[in-house]
């Protein structure tokens, strides 16, 4: 009898896990994740998920990378409002043409170059456009700012028209979900530095599994078992340490200058990005006034004596899975759950801005500021830069405060 229960409950306990497991090879059965089994796909989260996805879909997370088409393009194709004179002789026209949009070089009226918008990057404030050559990604000449219209792009020559510019895994690691390359063998022969991608492995955006980890097992456990509220075999970010929490951001969130010691691509929630990168933020201070306010607000955040001196993170001010962009009042209420009168760090300055205190700390204490990275070249003007990017460094800044 005992060796017949035993059997009993052996049985009892491994089937169910046999059901979840194999599911994993056949969740993804029509479309399989270019990742690998143990990834899901975003939609799969809509059924027990839906207003979180819902929501996510309006954020910039969601929209870092998009097929470039007319909706995904903030520039206009119309006539007098689709070219960017770089002389008299030299512009460039955005073109609707039968097979897509295109950006066209003419010079003296005689078109010198040609290529399709593919994928937009960006959108909130400005957009940067790329194209497909072969398996190789271009970035096309122009960008659209909403300060400015179509300009050239950050960091081009003023001069010409330049469809030159490669881009690397690196930027799909900050701006996608995943891109896969191709086998060293297929790359180009002329250059070390060439890096050729599989055009259908790209997944746009930051998606649900980029900072929760892969979820193929969460979701057939938690299919096979609906009445189980506890999340199984996937990272929440309650369950990570401060570190850990500051980590998943700063992969994204903290420039580009440390040298890349393996793909951010493998990184899941709960990884050190010391093994990813060189100098991550959280490891020594840095001196706030030599990084630029652009990609690198981790650094800064931590370099704050809001940072050092409480157990705040990222998500202490954000909501990713929200866009909340522009709501001051609701960022200056998260800086005054800290700062009371009873603790006696409230503002300074309360008695004399009144009941407009509740409204916004954060131009005084977080200003906009103008960054180098994105500044761009215009004919005739110099250096121009398009737009301000707000500080992550929270301090007393007293130009700020005198406006």
């Amino acid at each position: 009898m005992k060796s017949n229960r035993k059997l009993f409950l052996i049985i009892i306990f491994i089937v169910p896990l046999v059901f979840i497991f194999s599911q994993c090879l056949t969740i993804n059965k029509d479309k399989p994740d270019p990742r690998g089994d143990i990834f899901a796909g975003s939609s799969t989260c809509i059924k027990c998920h839906k207003d979180v996805y819902d929501n996510y879909l309006h954020t910039a997370h969601f929209s870092t990378t998009r097929l470039a088409d007319i909706h995904s393009i903030g520039g206009s194709f119309s006539p007098h409002d689709n070219t960017f004179y770089f002389s008299k002789d030299l512009k460039v026209v955005m073109e609707k043409r039968a097979d897509g949009l295109y950006q066209v070089a003419y010079s003296n009226g005689k078109q010198i170059n040609a290529e399709r918008f593919d994928i937009t990057f960006g959108g909130v404030k400005a957009e940067s456009y790329l194209y497909w050559k072969g398996n190789q990604m271009y970035q096309l000449p122009m960008s659209y700012f909403r300060s400015l219209g179509w300009t050239n792009s950050p960091g081009f020559d003023s001069t010409y028209a330049n469809y030159s510019r490669m881009i690397g895994r690196r930027c799909f690691e900050c701006h996608s979900s995943y891109i896969k390359d191709l086998p060293a063998e297929t790359q180009s022969l002329h250059s070390m530095d060439v890096e050729n991608f599989d055009k259908n492995s790209l997944i746009l955006g930051i998606d649900c599994e980029r900072c929760h980890g892969p979820s193929a097992n969460h979701v057939n456990y938690q299919t096979a078992f609906p009445e189980e509220k506890k999340a199984k075999y996937i990272a929440t970010y309650a369950s990570l340490s401060r570190a850990q929490k500051i980590s998943m951001c700063a992969v994204c969130h903290s420039g580009n200058k440390n040298m890349i010691l393996k793909t951010t691509f493998v990184f899941k929630p709960g990884d050190d990005l010391a093994n990813f990168v060189e100098n991550p933020p959280y490891q020594k201070p840095v001196d706030s006034a030599k990084l630029d306010v652009h990609a690198n607000q981790s650094q800064l955040l931590a370099s704050s004596k809001c940072f050092i001196n409480s157990n705040m993170d990222c998500a202490t001010c954000h909501n990713v899975h929200r866009n909340e962009r522009g709501n001051l009042a609701m960022y200056s209420q998260k800086c005054m759950n800290c700062h009371t009168i009873a603790n006696h760090n409230f503002c300074s300055m309360a008695p004399k801005l009144g009941a407009a205190i509740k409204n916004n700390c954060i131009d005084c204490h977080m200003p906009a500021r103008p960054s180098s990275v994105i500044a761009i070249e215009t004919e005739g003007k110099g250096k121009e830069v398009p737009y301000l990017v707000r500080t992550h460094h929270i301090a007393v800044y007293a130009d700020a405060s005198r406006k």
